[in-house]
């Protein structure tokens, strides 16, 4: 299943449309994605950038077309004598900022196509590599040692803490590469999106309405404006607003709150100093929410 079923299937359970999510997950992969449905699509630009986390199991010796256990074997290493400690030492060397090239099956842009789309033609582009965090690459033995159909091994299960933006697959191909040899992904689950984790998320079967989320709970960590009266009517036509006025400083964005907590817009810096300006307005959306599947 893809990013882009769930949101089939999300569409069809809640009667919307307009429906998008924060971040693309394989359709190999499991875990947290995060949906958001009508107007309140507009906010997924804020979630989309937060820190993500994943599980998974590197397969050391067989490296593939697509990174992971999906492709067809492109190079077979004999990498038994490869011990735990060895491969710890080489994800040190993919911990913090790193340069990493986006792998030719992801969903990155070039020349107006996707790179996934070339790749099922056959084609294959060279790709600028991007500056990326990862802020933790941990290694441990899996669950499941057997390397599977492909062959290859040992198997190690990772855990990786990384900013947006960051492929997966493309640690474990490099991880092979740094021990000498190849790898490829298999088994990989994302198990929290920011503030959002497993435990928070819902099957995707079970997902209705009670488990709605309010958008104002759905921007962690923004700066809160709470306004009331004319202001309040202001924001919801969309008016300029006087920082100094609301006492509000800094560089925003903000997230303008009514006086009984409903999320009214998103305000940004205008052009003129001391000026916001609003980035989303939501007033007048019904049940507009971001929601979480699994």
């Amino acid at each position: 299943m893809t990013s882009h079923d769930v949101v089939a299937r999300c569409r069809r359970v809640f009667g919307q449309k307009r429906v998008g999510h924060a971040g693309t997950l394989d359709p190999d992969a499991t875990g947290v994605l995060l949906v958001g449905l009508g107007r309140a699509t507009r906010l997924l630009r804020w979630l989309t950038g937060m820190p993500k986390q994943y599980h998974g199991e590197v397969v050391l010796g067989v490296a593939t077309t697509t990174l992971d256990a999906a492709g067809e074997v492109t190079g077979r290493w004999d990498m038994a004598g490869v011990s735990l400690e060895q491969a710890r030492a080489a994800a040190d060397r993919l911990t913090g900022s790193i340069r990493q090239v986006p792998p030719m099956v992801s969903a990155v842009k070039i020349g107006g196509r996707r790179l996934h789309e070339l790749a099922r033609q056959g084609v294959e582009v060279e790709r600028a590599p991007r500056e990326v965090t990862v802020e933790r690459f941990e290694l441990s033995p899996p669950d499941r040692p057997d390397p599977g159909p492909l062959g290859g091994g040992p198997v190690f299960a990772i855990d990786v803490a990384c900013s947006s933006g960051t492929y997966i697959r493309s640690l474990a191909a490099d991880l092979g590469a740094l021990l000498g040899g190849g790898a490829h992904l298999r088994s990989l689950r994302r198990t929290a999106v920011g503030q959002w984790a497993l435990a928070d998320a819902v099957p995707l079967e079970e997902v209705g309405v009670a488990h709605v989320l309010p958008p104002a709970a759905c921007l962690p960590g923004m700066a809160v404006l709470r306004v009331s009266g004319p202001v309040a009517a202001g924001v919801g036509h969309g008016k300029v607003l006087d920082a100094g006025a609301l006492g509000v400083a800094g560089d925003g964005p903000w997230a303008v709150l009514d006086a009984g907590g409903d999320l009214l817009a998103v305000y940004e810096p205008a052009g003129a100093p001391g000026r916001l300006k609003p980035a989303v307005v939501l007033v007048g959306e019904p049940a507009s929410d971001t929601r979480r599947a699994e």
